[in-house]
């Protein structure tokens, strides 16, 4: 193993367990949620389409953020440091005022169209209901790990989530079902043990950051206007890609909303195994951005980059096939999983199994492109990109799928493959060619 890969292992591996447990919680909520049944599911879903917009949008300035704070480590500066951490906080804080205003406006109305019934539609208003407070809590707790990941302490944010998700599962399960005296809540019961779970991680970060030491605590640092202008100035772009990637797939779950039962509970049930098993791959593509990040910072040049690219895609391929075999044991294990599915739902997660062992490859090599040239600088052009293959492109072809062909619902799960694939071209040639890299010193 090189020390480039050993570097690269050492960012990814605490950042990639994070992820899988952040993720997790999802999966583990459903596995809970389901003896409930399909209905119960179909809630589950069509709440966590509208509450992950809010989660989705702090999480995109949180990895903005992360690389701002990466190239302010990375220059040595500590007057930059202060104001990355500054800056990213309060604009955190501020995605959380804007979010839960927007829901009290949009939630009624969202779920209205749904399609579903109105015992769904009522389960997911009281998810969304007891939803606020993890949103009010990852909006310390976000904010704050993108300020450890940029150090390079990937760690910190691991080890919140190693201290909160076992106590948010417990909690869940005695909430959903309610054991030990406490009333059975179903479904709001999975929300609650996730803001429990959500105000320790937050509690646990700020413990960590009052014991953090360093000349940028004590750095002078300008007006906190300017400092969040600059920082939008630099965040906007990478925050509306990742918030327009979380929002084309919460409008995608609406759509598939109009689905029979059996279908949508299908979707609620893989799509965050998706997510758990491709953060692999996402947590060794961040690590990437943010070596990438610091070495630009530090004035470095084309070559060692080159080097670390040619590790991050020999990493991207073997994860490519874990990914590829997690997806593989899940629908071939869904019998013992979830042993309560209707027939129906059981067929509809087989169908998903040859696109998925697929989806990993160009996945994968795309986020490494993508995360480099947000460490470049080339924020647009990666915006760009995501911008036009989810709008022009998944959207439009989901509701033509859906609400015009009433095509199976293996169709819908083919179209990510398909946005992979229309994003290779453009994500590699800008990271292989450009002004960008002429300019860095050889």
């Amino acid at each position: 193993m090189t020390r480039d890969t050993r570097g690269l292992m050492g960012l990814a591996w605490p950042m990639a367990m994070r992820m899988l447990m952040l993720h997790g919680i999802v999966v583990i909520d459903a596995w809970l949620v389901a003896p409930l049944g399909e209905n119960a599911l179909a809630a589950m879903g069509l709440a966590s389409a509208i509450g992950g917009l809010l989660l989705g949008a702090q999480n995109a300035f949180a990895n903005a953020s992360q690389i701002l704070v990466a190239q302010a480590f990375g220059s040595g500066v500590p007057e930059r440091l202060r104001d990355s951490y500054r800056g990213g906080l309060a604009i955190s804080l501020g995605v959380c005022a804007f979010g839960l205003a927007a829901l009290l406006v949009v939630a009624d109305p969202l779920l209205a169209v749904s399609g579903q019934s109105a015992a769904v539609q009522a389960d997911a208003r009281l998810y969304l209901i007891v939803f606020v407070g993890v949103v009010m809590g990852e909006a310390v707790g976000q904010s704050l790990s993108a300020f450890f990941n940029g150090l390079g302490n990937t760690r910190a944010p691991f080890y919140s989530y190693l201290v909160s998700v076992p106590l948010n599962i417990g909690c869940s399960y005695v909430l959903i079902h309610g054991l030990w005296g406490l009333p059975q809540m179903g479904v709001a019961g999975a929300a609650l043990g996730s803001v429990i779970g959500a105000v320790v991680r937050a509690a646990y970060l700020v413990w960590r950051l009052s014991r953090l030491e360093g000349a940028w605590k004590a750095a002078p640092t300008g007006p906190l206007r300017a400092v969040i202008r600059a920082h939008l100035a630099f965040s906007l772009p990478v925050a509306a890609t990742f918030f327009s990637a979380q929002a084309s797939q919460s409008v995608c779950m609406l759509i598939y909303a109009a689905y029979d039962v059996w279908q949508f509970a299908a979707l609620t049930l893989i799509m965050p195994w998706v997510q758990v098993a491709g953060t692999f791959g996402m947590a060794w593509a961040q690590a990437v951005g943010l070596d990438a990040a610091q070495h630009l910072g530090q004035g470095g040049g084309r070559a060692a980059l080159t080097t670390l690219l040619r590790t991050a895609w020999k990493g991207a391929f073997a994860m490519s096939a874990v990914v590829a075999a997690l997806y593989a044991v899940v629908i071939l294990s869904a019998d013992t999983l979830y042993p309560a599915l209707e027939p129906q739902t059981r067929t509809a997660l087989l169908t998903f199994l040859p696109v998925l062992l697929l989806l990993p490859w160009p996945k994968n090599s795309n986020a490494i492109c993508g995360n480099t040239l947000r460490a470049a600088g080339r924020t647009v052009y990666v915006m760009h990109i995501f911008l036009w293959s989810q709008w022009l492109f998944k959207v439009p072809a989901s509701a033509a799928l859906v609400l015009w062909l009433d095509a199976p619902v293996v169709w819908v799960v083919g179209l990510m493959l398909a946005e992979e694939i229309i994003k290779l071209w453009p994500f590699h040639r800008g990271l292989l060619r450009g002004r960008w890299r002429d300019a860095l010193p050889p």
